[in-house]
């Protein structure tokens, strides 16, 4: 049984001169208990959207999300909520870290909303920073940090809950070869350790040598495999 399904998932949006885009075209995708998938495409091909879509950050026009069997769409306003902060892990590409606020406060703050003392949160998120190899950072503001150093603080606060899925926009993005490959490790080990589904979007060639199955999103429209024009980009590399 799949943990994450799309079923002929859809979303469209409005341009300012009137016209309509479909940046998800009717795309069915599963991912399993413990597996590892990535996603590419080119900018604007929808994979950022259709990530948003299974965290139920954004809601389909069409098709169904379900995870663990249950459809999104039939969660009330209360378990959805429950659903984005408890079940997923969310890998933001632009980071969404608070300013003035250190990395530990940072990657510990998903765990105030669920009723966590600051102290309490910081002790949880200690660990994941130093997994991410943050431990000499942990005191620094975010503002100090590099785009790397950052990067990692949001992975970090994605996997602070111990999430049941991880969805994972541009992870390797900011990082250099090394921490990437050492991010792409953590993600595999995750995989393998507790079962957790990990569906990551990726402009990264580099991370199809670590999942277990690659799609390519273009104009909205789902395939299988890597592209071939991305496919050439990693063998030039």
């Amino acid at each position: 049984m799949s943990a994450l399904e799309l079923r002929g998932v859809r979303k469209r949006f409005s341009c300012a001169d009137g016209t309509r885009v479909e940046a998800v075209d009717g795309v069915s995708l599963s991912v399993a208990p413990g597996e590892l998938v990535a996603l590419y495409g080119p900018s604007g091909s929808g994979k950022t959207t259709l990530l948003m879509i299974a965290a139920g950050l954004l809601a389909p026009d069409a098709g169904a999300v379900l995870f663990d069997g249950r459809d999104l769409a039939t969660l009330s306003v209360r378990e959805g909520a429950l659903y984005r902060r408890r079940d997923v892990g969310f890998v933001f590409q632009a980071f969404h870290l608070v300013p003035g606020a250190t990395a530990l406060e940072n990657a510990a703050i998903k765990l105030l909303g669920d009723g966590w003392t600051l102290k309490e949160a910081c002790a949880a998120a200690r660990p994941w920073l130093q997994r991410v190899g943050l431990g000499a950072r942990l005191e620094h503001p975010s503002d100090s940090l590099s785009m790397g150093e950052r990067q990692r603080v949001a992975i970090a606060r994605a996997l602070v809950n111990e999430p049941r899925l991880l969805l994972a926009d541009e992870p390797t993005g900011s990082l250099d070869s090394e921490r990437g490959a050492q991010v792409l490790d953590l993600l595999g080990e995750l995989c393998r350790e507790r079962g957790m589904p990990v569906l990551l979007v990726t402009h990264d060639p580099r991370a199809s040598a670590y999942v277990d199955r690659v799609h390519t999103l273009r104009d909205g429209l789902l395939c299988d495999g890597l592209d071939i024009e991305l496919d050439a980009l990693s063998v030039s590399r």
